[in-house]
């Protein structure tokens, strides 16, 4: 799990709507583009420093992986976001080089999150749809913090690939 247990979907204190529930999701998010698609929106993202109790459990991550607390902070950012989903609730403590990984040029989360828009997608926000986002924070802080493993792996193998001569199906 590398330590992300922290970044779960809140509710400000004193809300006492249940999760069972749909939760409305109005975060501007995402609005409709040209021809209808989906397109990000800024939303509303509190950037912070991490409370103490989410530095342990980054630091647990980064162990898992090999690697210290700093360099763990290095490859995932030394701020976090507090990403809110309406005026309610709101995804804590996900690691800023975590929200700005892309795919193609696009945000991976927010991307995401910007299709599941109330306006966008005609209906509230179910709860499996709102627990997925901390799965896929952990799965991109796993990826970040494999990097400098994959790194080197590529070095090793670019190092020990065959070197084809010139016109036996080299490229």
């Amino acid at each position: 799990m590398l330590g992300f247990s922290a970044v779960e979907l809140e509710r400000h204190p004193g809300d006492s709507n249940s999760m069972r529930q749909r939760t409305p999701c109005h975060g501007a998010l995402g609005h409709r583009g040209q021809g209808g698609i989906a397109m990000p929106s800024v939303g509303r993202l509190v950037e912070r420093d991490y409370a103490d109790v989410e530095v342990a459990a980054l630091k647990e991550g980064a162990e898992a992986a090999g690697l210290s607390l700093e360099a763990g902070l290095g490859l995932l950012g030394a701020t976090c976001l507090d990403v809110y989903l309406n005026d309610r609730a709101f995804w804590r403590c996900i690691p800023i080089r975590v929200w700005r990984y892309s795919l193609g040029g696009h945000p991976v989360i927010k991307k995401w999150l910007s299709y599941r828009e109330r306006a966008l997608l005609g209906r509230d926000l179910r709860p499996d749809e709102a627990r997925y986002v901390p799965e896929m924070t952990r799965r991109i802080a796993a990826i970040l913090l494999l990097e400098p493993a994959l790194d080197e792996n590529y070095e090793r193998v670019k190092a020990d690939a065959y070197d084809w001569p010139e016109g036996e199906g080299g490229v």
